[in-house]
């Protein structure tokens, strides 16, 4: 009975168009066509926020990225052959995406290849989910568009995986591969971090004390190490100070010298000869 009943529906749909389908199949329809605007507005692009102050400088180093903020544009007039880094901060739950256009205001000799990574707190390499983050360009183009989308931000990961942490990330975009008379050309540089979804810091296996945030102070002491104040020290400490902290190694050390000075004083009354009278 099932194979009469189709047919009959499409010869009413391709002879009428305008006959209404059972509640059994238009359900499924309405609820893709509902769910399929949904995702495209997850992924969608980065936008300016309105009011933001537009960035017009680059750092040369991970402890000189200029930070920006998610929906701040960035402008900046550089070279071919230049490193430009940036930094950002993320939370828990946050999905950002980078994109970013080069110009070439003048012709080239041939392609080339360009490339923006993305580091965390840690330096560690974040993959990419989407966007083109390795194009290469022929000499007749004369821009070319990068774009990188980052996981989801976790609140608390396992110390081995490389999964995304809170903290500030860092932006490094580079050329990769191009002929050497290129080198030096002007590029104008565009680029945007955008925050395209907050899905909130969600119920995970722990979370971070802190962001992980790299110093950038060269020479600086960290504030997880306490200073040390000379004048805190009283005689005692003075006295035993030079000594190191006892461990494992130290118990073993004594136990071996022990064992040592017993083994000799053994092998001794084995071998000594009786004193002649």
């Amino acid at each position: 009975m099932r194979t009469p009943l189709v047919r009959s529906l499409t010869a009413l749909l391709a002879v009428g168009g305008s006959v209404a389908l059972p509640a059994t199949l238009a359900a499924p329809a309405a609820t893709a066509a509902l769910a399929a605007p949904t995702a495209t507005a997850a992924l969608a692009a980065p936008t300016p926020s309105p009011g933001a102050t537009p960035v017009t400088r680059a750092g040369t180093s991970f402890l000189t990225a200029t930070p920006i903020t998610p929906g701040q544009p960035v402008r900046v007039d550089a070279s071919i052959g230049d490193h430009l880094y940036w930094s950002f901060p993320a939370k828990a739950g946050q999905v950002h995406e980078i994109a970013a256009t080069i110009t070439f205001p003048k012709g080239r000799s041939g392609a080339s290849t360009w490339t923006v990574d993305v580091f965390d707190g840690l330096r560690r390499r974040q993959a990419c989910t989407a966007g083109a983050q390795t194009p290469t360009v022929d000499a007749k183009a004369s821009t070319v568009a990068l774009g990188c989308t980052l996981r989801e931000v976790r609140p608390w990961a396992e110390p081995w995986s490389a999964d995304p942490l809170p903290g500030s990330y860092v932006i490094r975009l580079s050329v990769t591969d191009l002929p050497e008379p290129d080198l030096g050309a002007p590029i104008d540089v565009d680029l945007l971090v955008g925050t395209i979804a907050d899905r909130g810091a969600s119920a995970d296996d722990g979370e971070l004390a802190a962001p992980l945030v790299a110093n950038t102070r060269a020479g600086t002491v960290l504030d997880a190490v306490p200073p040390v104040d000379p004048e805190a020290d009283d005689d005692g400490d003075a006295l035993t100070g030079w000594l190191p902290d006892l461990g494992s190694r130290w118990v073993w050390t004594a136990i071996g010298g022990v064992l040592a000075a017993v083994a000799g004083v053994f092998g001794f009354g084995l071998t000594r000869r009786p004193r002649r009278r």
